[in-house]
């Protein structure tokens, strides 16, 4: 069976660089291996004798990129994966999605640079006195570095998991340009959702907090359900996060009061 367009570009999506000066792309046999783990994970890996009957865990404590198989062509695996389970395409594009993310981390990792004494020098205002000039200069000069990590840690995060919670109700990102949820307050334009699926618009989060009160996009979050209803979607709010905050139970209520979830 040949593939379809749709799954020939899941597939090449996968092998493809992508953006940013970290970005990755899959080897022919880093996806090889994400096809046995799926087929390992279906059951069905007796139907790929060509591949090795125990593969390593995806998630273990082998290195990242000794997680790759040698052998035939993928393309002829994947068509077969996907006569054998056709919703292994959607399975296929998010694992390579998770892998692409942690090989583009972990580069990060080796890559991300120390900051210099100009960016945080001011901080020392704070605390000089509590300690020695030269134990707080290292002490901002780590604090700032491991800051920047986990920033750029939640904003991989945040780009990983939006698509894959989507894939798995069966629903589908809307980019701005082609959201069918248009915005209320500047007419005619699009407004990116998380998911759609049905009728319903889903907004994901990992958590709400109070930080962008102050700004202008927390007008933007409240103007979501409001948008969704008006264009015919029953707004849906998903918060990973069961921490109570006044922003959260603030938010909820604009869903409920606009007939979402």
């Amino acid at each position: 069976m040949a593939l379809t367009q749709a799954q020939r570009a899941i597939l090449e999506r996968a092998r493809a660089l992508g953006g940013g000066g970290q970005a990755v792309a899959l080897t022919e046999d880093a996806c090889r291996f994400l096809i046995a783990v799926i087929a390992r994970d279906l059951d069905l890996l007796k139907q790929f004798p060509e591949l090795p009957a125990e593969i390593p865990a995806f998630f273990g404590t082998y290195p990242l990129a000794s997680l790759a198989l040698a052998g035939p062509d993928v393309v002829p695996l994947f068509e077969r994966l996907l006569v054998l389970d056709p919703n292994a395409d959607t399975y296929f594009g998010c694992l390579a999605a998770l892998h692409k993310a942690r090989l583009k981390y972990e580069r990060i990792l080796e890559v991300q640079p120390l900051p210099t004494i100009d960016q945080v020098g001011p901080r020392g205002l704070l605390q000089f006195g509590t300690m020695s000039a030269s134990a707080l200069t290292g002490f901002l000069l780590w604090r700032k570095w491991l800051f920047d990590i986990d920033n750029r840690a939640g904003q991989e995060t945040g780009y990983l998991f939006e698509p894959i919670i989507a894939a798995a109700i069966g629903g589908v990102p809307a980019p701005s340009r082609k959201s069918p949820v248009k915005r209320t307050r500047d007419a005619g334009k699009g407004r990116q959702v998380d998911c759609i699926r049905g009728n319903r618009a889903y907004e994901f989060k990992l958590r709400v907090t109070i930080a962008a009160s102050g700004q202008g996009r927390w007008g933007e979050e409240l103007d979501f359900p409001v948008d969704c209803r008006q264009s015919g979607f029953v707004p849906v709010l998903v918060v990973l996060d069961p921490t109570t905050n006044t922003k959260l139970s603030e938010l909820t209520r604009a869903f409920e009061e606009n007939g979402g979830e």
